[in-house]
């Protein structure tokens, strides 16, 4: 009886679907994130849905932590899923979904581009040549490039000489200063080879060029700036994963290992809010810093699985020798964390220095409802970091060794699942975050979520739930709703709630602030869209009062509205306002951008374009607005100022699997006659930039 239902789902689902299942990135990144801003790393967002994109997880064998971890099913959707699957076995087709208790249409189409349904097959051929005829693999490569000549690519004035002399007016040295400018090109230059299957492989490298840097061949460099790769077997010889070259992992709730797709705090007030536990994973983004670069194997015993991984990664960091408040006599004071080499500084940063780290994590799992486990990290440096000390970095780690470990754990009872985690570093500080989230009925889900992390707590590769970019300093309790009442109507909020026991950067005292997010979106058909967003974030700050500096409160306010129709299935349109104000201690600033898209396709070509009015008080009320952009690749620019932003994009697929983009996108501003500032200044008020890329599927 159920293959026959299944049939009839499948074949009335066949023409409720898209059949394009490409990956939309905008939906996603509107849908998670209640403003686009500097604070979110994209970078590791985009990658993580690219994995799941290239490697569709399998609906007949994922686990509950990895389909949880596309942060789009609800605690009820995903407990019944399960239930589903165990009662009646395997799905026989992705719409099949449709027959799932609390499974709507929406969610099915959210959910689309990152699943499949495949049997079990044994694939006996040889391990080489499946390699070689795996179907799932690309290779591309992108340019791009300022139009605009910015001031480090200018020709380079002559240089000063200063001659020192002695007492009887001998010359004994020669000094020489000048203009910096970058050691290369402005061209951009990034290309990316992989080849995978879930379950078996994955084998990829990547290179990359930035703006201003130099390819050349010499003891420093081979070629590009920047070489990743790395070599993945699954279930071979015994061992559930090995790991060679390049890889992150992602445990617990991330206060240790919290690498991947983490969304926060956003305009999905539920689903994000708990981590994943995905294991060790494949490295594949041209960050330069953030991941492993070694061996790692996991295995599983029982009901246990025991991960073990080394690595050995150079760093980059500016060298210093000032004794005058530093106990070593060379030292780094930070970590450099950009990945660019285009300056003299910049260059001899380089690969200063050696990190050396090894850990393992053991995980007790007797059925998919119920996990714990314990991690660890063990880091050694080749030369010790110590900050620049000051007020507020009193706290930060200083020295040549850290480690941290962890313990964590979550259940699931029915519609209610809880978490936790709890680390312990070298220093003695302690990271801590718990919560749950849970369906209260078919209507209402919700999400509460504690944290606590010292201000002596030292987590380099931590991602956990924080409002600050790292997990140090902060105290603070969360809670999220998401009202469904039916298929066109949806309301998300969140109240946020934290303290800063410490003092933190502007701001010289401990202090406290709250934030909270509203938004509503209506469905008033499939070809309309449309949603409306207020957010509004208080913090402390220092400002100078006369001869004494006093904390004022800092209120920022972002308002949406937007709304997106299909008029055809060939033409879309967008129109988006959005608006933030801030006051800062009486000091009252504001910005607001309008947006008009317009999409569309013709004959083997789709277009994309933009029109935007911007005007802003100051750089605090920005507008970040995500932009469609080449495939893999993002853009969120900061709106500021006052102009207008223009792109056009076009894909051209002349065969099968061949596909070509080009983008033009450009700044132009009424409120200035210069871009940019130091080396990327340009001359004249626009800002214009091109951008082109070739996708080879083999």
């Amino acid at each position: 009886m159920k293959k026959w239902l299944t049939i009839i789902f499948f074949i009335g689902a066949y023409f409720s679907f898209a059949q394009n299942e490409e990956i939309d990135l905008e939906v996603f990144a509107e849908r998670l994130f209640q403003v686009q801003d500097e604070d979110v790393a994209y970078e590791d967002i985009y990658e993580s849905l690219l994995l799941y994109y290239s490697n569709k997880l399998n609906l007949n064998k994922v686990e509950p932590e990895e389909l949880a971890s596309l942060y789009i099913l609800s605690p009820a959707q995903l407990s019944n899923y399960f239930t589903y699957r165990d009662q009646f076995g395997d799905l026989l087709a992705v719409n099949e979904l449709q027959a799932i208790p609390e499974m709507d249409i929406e969610t099915i189409r959210l959910l689309r581009p990152f699943v499949t349904v495949e049997e079990s097959v044994t694939d006996n051929r040889p391990f080489l040549q499946r390699i070689i005829q795996e179907e799932n693999n690309y290779f591309l490569l992108r340019y791009s490039r300022r139009l605009e000549e910015q001031e480090g690519y200018t020709p380079a004035l002559p240089l000063d000489t200063t001659f020192v002399r002695d007492e009887n007016d001998n010359i004994t040295d020669t000094l020489t200063s000048g203009p910096t400018r970058y050691a290369g090109s402005p061209d951009k230059i990034y290309g990316r080879f992989r080849t995978s299957r879930r379950d078996d492989f994955s084998l990829g490298f990547t290179f990359e060029k930035d703006n201003g840097e130099a390819f050349t061949f010499n003891d420093d460099q081979k070629g590009f700036d920047f070489y990743s790769y790395h070599f993945m077997l699954e279930n071979k010889w015994g061992f559930d994963k090995i790991m060679l070259g390049d890889y992150q992992l992602q445990i617990g709730q991330g206060i240790v290992f919290g690498a991947g797709f983490n969304a926060g705090k956003g305009a999905e007030t539920v689903n994000t809010t708990k981590r994943n536990s995905l294991g060790i994973r494949p490295y594949t983004s041209v960050l330069e810093s953030g991941f492993f670069r070694g061996v790692g194997v996991s295995k599983s015993f029982s009901d246990f699985e025991l991960t073990l991984f080394y690595s050995k990664v150079q760093q980059d960091g500016n060298v210093q020798s000032d004794t005058t408040f530093s106990e070593f006599e060379e030292f780094v004071n930070s970590i450099q964390i950009t990945g660019f080499h285009r300056t003299p500084t910049e260059l001899a940063s380089r690969d200063q220095i050696e990190e050396e780290s090894m850990g393992a994590v053991i995980e007790y799992s007797p059925h998919r409802r119920f996990a714990i486990g314990f991690s660890g990290l063990n880091s050694q440096y080749s030369r010790p970091l110590q900050r620049r000390p000051n007020n507020y970095n009193q706290f930060e780690f200083k020295g040549n060794h850290n480690y941290i470990t962890s313990a964590y754990t979550h259940y699931t009872w029915q519609n209610f699942t809880f978490f936790g985690e709890a680390a312990r570093s070298k220093s003695g500080g302690i990271g801590a975050v718990g919560g749950l989230v849970a369906s209260l009925s078919r209507v209402v889900d919700m999400a509460m979520v504690f944290r606590n992390y010292d201000r002596d707590f030292h987590s380099f590769y931590g991602n956990a739930f924080s409002e600050n970019s790292r997990n140090i300093n902060e105290r603070g309790t969360y809670w999220g709703l998401s009202i469904k009442p039916n298929r066109r109507h949806k309301l998300n909020v969140y109240y946020d709630r934290f303290k800063f026991p410490w003092l933190k950067y502007q701001t010289e005292a401990p202090s406290v602030g709250n934030e909270w997010l509203a938004r509503y979106t209506h469905f008033p058909s499939r070809q309309i869209t449309m949603y409306a967003q207020v957010r509004q974030q208080t913090r402390q700050v220092t400002v100078p009062n006369e001869n004494l500096n006093q904390l004022v409160d800092q209120v920022k306010r972002n308002y949406i509205f937007n709304v997106d129709y299909e008029l055809q299935p060939w033409l879309k349109l967008k129109t988006k306002v959005q608006s933030s104000t801030q006051d800062e201690g009486g000091e009252f600033t504001k910005g607001f951008a309008i947006i008009q898209d317009v999409n569309f396709e013709w004959w083997r070509l789709k277009f994309n374009t933009r029109m935007a009015l911007f005007e802003t008080d100051n750089f605090d009320n920005a507008q970040y607005v995500y932009e469609s952009d080449v495939l893999y690749a993002f853009s969120i620019p900061a709106y500021n100022g006052t102009g207008v932003r223009t792109y056009a994009m076009v894909r051209y697929d002349p065969v099968r699997n061949i596909s070509l983009w080009l983008r033009y996108a450009r700044f132009t501003f009424r409120d200035r006659e210069t871009v940019g500032s130091g080396l990327n200044e340009s001359e004249g008020n626009t800002s214009s930039e091109v951008k082109a890329m070739l996708r080879i599927k083999f």
